[in-house]
């Protein structure tokens, strides 16, 4: 095994998306934090990268029970999430805030698990 691997955090078939590991984020809150942090050039790199595998990254998540899914395989889930944070961002909105919103948030109360 080499070093890389062994601190990779995502399946080998996923190694491509490697670069992008600081978005396998665990929480709504994790994940949304790390949206409002990131620039429309990060944002834009990102979900190009994620959705050009988002169908073959379902897939491969696919084949594991919820219940007794490997963490590599859990951080690739958890990657997914993220791709859904960034979308409206990258899709509709071109900043990563919501528009016209000002100071205000949004707690999530409610998220998938795992």
């Amino acid at each position: 095994m080499t070093t890389a691997e062994s601190t990779a955090k995502l399946p080998p078939e996923f190694a491509d998306l490697e670069e992008f590991s600081d978005w396998c984020l665990a929480t709504e809150a994790e994940r949304y934090a790390k949206r409002l942090a990131s620039s429309m050039k990060e944002l834009q790199a990102f979900y190009d990268a994620i959705t050009a595998r988002a169908e073959e990254a379902i897939a491969y998540c696919d084949k594991f029970s919820l219940d007794e899914m490997p963490d590599d395989v859990l951080n690739l889930m958890h990657l997914l999430y993220s791709m859904i944070q960034a979308s409206f961002p990258v899709e509709c909105w071109k900043q990563p805030k919501v528009p016209d919103t000002g100071a205000t948030t949004l707690d999530c109360v409610s998220e998938p698990v795992p």
